[in-house]
This record gives C-alpha cells, sequence and structure tokens, in this order.
C-alpha cells in the first residue's frame, strides 16, 4: 500500500529547469564555456558533475570554481525571483487533493531557498509534509541519501513509497534506496528511455492516472461458501 509520495520539484513539481539550465549559461559563458542542452543533460541530469570539470581541466582552481559556483546559485535565485508562477498548471490542485490520501515530501537536489522561491506564487507547499533540501548536507542524487533521509522522516519503508522525477540521476536515486519511481518525461529529455522506470508518462495529467491507480484500495475479498 503506498502511503507516501516522493516528489522531485525541479521538472516536475515547477518549470525551473529551463532557469538553472540558464543560470548555469550566464555565469560559464564568459570562461569560454558554450553549455548547449546536450551538455546540459550529460553533465548535469544524467551525471552530478556540472561544467566544473571542464574549467578545471583548463586549471581553474577549487576557490575559483566555488566562487563561480556561488554566482551561479546566486544567478539562479535572481531568476526564480522575477519568474512569475513557476508551478505548472493544474499541479497545486492535483497535490491538494492527493494530500487528503497521502503523505507528501519533496525530495530535491535544490537549495531549500530556491525551492521556497519557485513556490512563492502559490500555496503548493501547504500541502507538502517535509522538504529533503540539498542544505540538508546529504550528498546529491543520483547517490540515494535524499530519498533515504526522507523515508527515515517519514517512518516508512521504501515499498510504502512511490517517487516522482524527470531526470536519469533523480531515477537512479530513487532506485538506488529501493522506491519504485515514476517518472515525467519533460522535454529536455524527450524519447530518454529512462530504463528501470516503474511507469513513464509524458503530462501531469497522465501522471495523476497513474497516482490514482496506485492509490485505489485493493478491492474486497469475496468468499464463496457453498451449500449442499
Amino acid at each position: 500500500m503506498i502511503k507516501a509520495i516522493l516528489w522531485d520539484n525541479d521538472g516536475v513539481l515547477c518549470d525551473t529547469e529551463r532557469l538553472f539550465f540558464e543560470a548555469n549559461r550566464r555565469v560559464l559563458a564568459p570562461h569560454g564555456v558554450a553549455l548547449t542542452r546536450e551538455q546540459y543533460v550529460a553533465w548535469y541530469l544524467e551525471d552530478n558533475r556540472g561544467a566544473w570539470h571542464v574549467l578545471r581541466g583548463r586549471g581553474y582552481g577549487e576557490a575559483r570554481i566555488a566562487q563561480l559556483r556561488s554566482a551561479r546559485d546566486n544567478c539562479y535565485a535572481h531568476l526564480l525571483s522575477h519568474a512569475g508562477q513557476l508551478c505548472f498548471a493544474g499541479v497545486e490542485a492535483m497535490l491538494s487533493r492527493l494530500a487528503q490520501r497521502v503523505s507528501m515530501s519533496i525530495v530535491t537536489a535544490s537549495f531549500a531557498e530556491h525551492v521556497a522561491l519557485a513556490h512563492r506564487a502559490g500555496n503548493t507547499l501547504d500541502h507538502i509534509g517535509h522538504i529533503v533540501a540539498r542544505t540538508d548536507g546529504l550528498r546529491p542524487k543520483p547517490h540515494p541519501d535524499a530519498y533515504l533521509h526522507a523515508l527515515d522522516k517519514l517512518g516508512l519503508h521504501a515499498s510504502e513509497c512511490i517517487a516522482v522525477e524527470d531526470s536519469p540521476r533523480g531515477l537512479a536515486a530513487a532506485g538506488a534506496a529501493g522506491v519504485r519511481c515514476i517518472v515525467l518525461r519533460s522535454g529536455l529529455l524527450e524519447g530518454y528511455r529512462f530504463s528501470g522506470a516503474y511507469r513513464i508518462v509524458d503530462s501531469h495529467r497522465q501522471l495523476e492516472s497513474e497516482l490514482d491507480a496506485l492509490l485505489e484500495p485493493a478491492p474486497p475479498t469475496i468468499f464463496c461458501t457453498s451449500h449442499d
């Protein structure tokens, strides 16, 4: 029986992946890195190395890279602050309805302040019980740490939860924690196979249907007694 839904945030609840891509592009461009969509998918959504390995190969030290990473995070916060409504259409209504049936947590590699900025224009977070974010000091996805931490907070077994992700590294993190995962495929990953996913959907409407089916109570067992 599913007792909790563990939501990724960026690309699942909020249309923020494009802004994080843009923040990285802006910070990296002056240093000769013209980040492409294909590189972004490979370095950020499949792995978790970012583009910093390119700069290391050009002799950038860790202190300089830390400065650029901080500049990227500030740029991302600025973009979030000026973007208006970022939650996908229908997400708040979906969360409101599902919250009456199961517990829900956000499990994200983003910083908690970025999550708050992404949701500031609505009331979506009112329906979320816990947020496990990068500020919790856990290793980011594809490591399973954030999911294991969420399970511990909820006091639930992995089999009692379903994760919703949009990236290969998110799917890998959920799988490593033993949590079944529905993948909501985004435009950046159109056609991606997502091997190992419990289900793959291409819209929030399909996602909601899959979740409803999982949350349906099992039909009662009917015992037939024969009469001689």
